[in-house]
């Protein structure tokens, strides 16, 4: 089985090396590549020495990364973790074996039991929670560290991905890509480290998380226009009825309407109502098309299982 090993990167020469030795050691058949983004300081030098495939990607951002990653390498099984050794590499054998074995797409390594509170916050815990409860309350409830960044995927999972996302946004487009299309995913405990001394994170977390929310509602819209746009009717429709009640009362008790401006701004907001409701139900029958291309693509290569079967018989 072709396994690659992925690690998107920026600025990680503290790390670089150990993690690539790391994921050599625990998966000694697969290939390891390092995606260098713009790094100002020796972490293709790192990366090499340590006998990493090392490539670079000259749009800025997580997201530019794995797309680039995910177009150019070809494998039967990707493992992509981050470039700051938090992540534990003697657990990606267990992920694959899980990944193929119950003939999945995606198996996330969840970092929520970490005892290590310098690695994971409080605060970027309460925001993860929050964000993976947002995603499964639009989505679906199958993840509860959906931010991760440590993921084995089957190939037909990355060849089917549409990437769009720019930085750490990624994570989620990940996951919503799989909760749409209805694949089998797993989560798995996994260990989570701190970074080793010197090494700074990349994360700035306002302004990623409110990217992340964005990316969240953009993709709502555009998973789920129906469910979006039947939300904008609705409350379009309230603030008409609130704007039309008092013309209304003055009319029946009076017989007048003497609040023309009201009148009409009331009309005009449930026509937007009614518009936004169409576009809805319009949009509902394209993004239906669209999910129906991307399965189709899904389905184009084989599974894992499948690919373990064909490998036995070979």
């Amino acid at each position: 089985m072709r396994i690659a090993v992925l690690i998107p990167c920026y600025n990680e020469e503290k790390a670089i090396a150990s993690v690539v030795r790391k994921f050599q050691a625990a998966l000694p058949t697969a290939q390891v590549y390092v995606y260098d983004n713009n790094s100002a300081d020796r972490t293709i030098e790192e990366a090499r020495s340590a006998g990493a495939i090392v490539r670079s990607e000259p749009l800025q951002g997580k997201g530019n990364v794995v797309r680039r990653m995910f177009a150019d390498i070809e494998a039967d099984v990707y493992v992509m973790t981050d470039g700051d050794e938090t992540y534990h590499a003697p657990s990606a054998p267990g992920m694959i074996q899980k990944l193929v074995e119950e003939n999945l797409d995606m198996v996330v390594g969840s970092r929520l039991k970490t005892d290590a509170t310098e690695a994971f916050r409080r605060g970027h815990h309460f925001g993860n929670r929050l964000l993976t409860g947002a995603v499964a309350t639009i989505f679906g409830d199958r993840f509860q560290d959906m931010l991760s960044g440590y993921r084995v995927f089957s190939r037909r999972f990355v060849k089917s991905f549409p990437a769009l996302s720019a930085g750490f946004e990624t994570e989620t487009e990940l996951a919503v890509h799989a909760l749409s299309l209805r694949m089998p995913v797993a989560e798995v405990e996994t260990p989570y480290g701190a970074r080793p001394d010197g090494s700074i994170s990349k994360l700035r977390t306002y302004r990623d998380g409110f990217r992340i929310l964005w990316m969240i509602g953009m993709l709502f819209k555009e998973e789920k226009p129906l469910a979006f746009f039947s939300l904008s009717f609705v409350l379009l429709a309230v603030i008409s009825l609130l704007l039309a009640v008092p013309v209304i009362v003055t009319y029946v008790e009076t017989g007048l309407v003497p609040r023309f401006p009201t009148a009409f701004l009331s009309v005009g907001v449930m026509i937007l109502a009614f518009l936004s409701l169409a576009s809805g139900i319009i949009l509902d029958n394209v993004t239906r098309g669209r999910q129906e291309v991307k399965r189709l693509a899904y389905l184009s290569f084989a599974s894992p299982a499948e690919w373990a079967v064909r490998h036995g018989k070979d």
